[in-house]
């Protein structure tokens, strides 16, 4: 059995308490899931949804009762923090491909807006460390010789790709308009990042690197894919843009998360070492400029690559890689289709 993915979608994305802060989890999921289930909503066998700051319960069931799927379809709500909607797209993989079902509807669904807690989850045990995102990025810093101007370098090229991408249209292929919003926010206002990104001061820690400038901003948003065994999608028609090939996860001191998924490719793609030049790394921008819904974001990469393999057929394979908090890294591995 092979896992593809045949479509892909997801919202904008908007800052926290921004255009999308009346909607909850479900209202931003429940859209992805009609659009990508419409030609065969008879035959999704479940759908996987991550979330990381959610009221509880099963998202991923409220979702797909939202979205009028069949009320034999069930759900499962996933929370690997950062990488619950990279992990959501993983499990219906690996389902496809032990044959448990043959279609999926898998992404991740975050209203940081709407959350109910005043304060983050832990990530671990006090006797270990517990910092916050920013701490620990901060600490990864240090310890992996990232200088400030390797950041701001980074940040800057991320965001012209980022601006490059909205103008040139190519965002709008990924994104389904929903809830009378069809642009991310942070894309409606072109602003002039070189000097913002030069003169912003350090925020977690005195002294520190890490700024609200080249760091990624809290967001709302969802992000959703069909994954469908391939002989099947290929009966009904659909054309794959990805073959999922594996998976893998590391585990690293939750100190350094933003290390985790440097770990995790290396294992996926079966490499000693990772040496991938920044041409090849976050291609139309990302977070950064366009924001982090937590546990859509995950699922926002994949859509990213669905998109990004119908315009590259020269590409052979495409990673999707996150950290999360805890020290946690997750790698996701495809063959490009054309």
């Amino acid at each position: 059995m092979e896992a593809v993915i045949t479509d892909a979608k997801r919202t904008i994305f908007a800052r926290e308490n921004g255009l999308l802060k009346d909607c909850l989890p479900e209202d931003l999921a429940a859209p992805l899931i009609r659009h990508l289930s419409r030609n065969t909503p008879e035959d999704i066998d479940e759908v996987l949804i991550g979330n990381a700051t959610g009221r509880g319960g099963n998202l991923a069931r409220l979702s797909a009762l939202a979205a009028g799927l069949p009320l034999s379809v069930s759900g499962t709500t996933i929370d690997r923090q950062c990488g619950s909607g990279l992990d959501a797209v993983r499990v219906a993989c690996h389902f496809v491909k032990a044959g448990a079902g043959s279609t999926y509807i898998a992404g991740g669904a975050e209203s940081s807006s709407r959350s109910p807690f005043s304060s983050r989850a832990r990530f671990s045990p006090e006797h270990i460390g517990d910092p916050d995102m920013g701490i620990a990025a901060e600490y990864t810093a240090q310890a992996y010789g990232v200088t400030r101007k390797m950041q701001d370098e980074y940040a800057l090229l991320s965001y012209e790709r980022s601006v490059k991408a909205h103008e040139d249209g190519l965002y709008r292929r990924e994104i389904l308009p929903c809830h009378g919003f069809a642009a991310d926010e942070n894309m409606l206002k072109k602003r002039n990042m070189e000097p913002l990104i030069s003169r912003a001061k350090p925020v977690f820690q005195s002294g520190g690197s890490v700024t609200a400038a080249n760091s990624c901003g809290i967001s709302d948003g969802a992000a959703a894919v069909c994954v469908m065994e391939e002989q099947k999608a290929r009966s009904l028609g659909l054309k794959p843009g990805l073959r999922f090939i594996g998976s893998a996860v590391s585990g690293v001191h939750p100190h350094y998360p933003s290390a985790a998924p440097v770990y995790a490719v290396k294992i996926c793609v079966f490499s000693q070492q990772l040496r991938v030049p920044y041409s090849k790394i976050n291609v139309r921008g990302g977070a950064l400029a366009v924001g982090h819904p937590y546990g859509a974001s995950g699922a926002a990469l994949v859509t990213r690559l669905f998109y990004e393999a119908k315009r590259r057929p020269d590409a052979r394979y495409a990673a999707a890689a996150i950290g999360s908090g805890g020290g946690v890294g997750l790698a996701l591995l495809f063959e490009v289709l054309t």
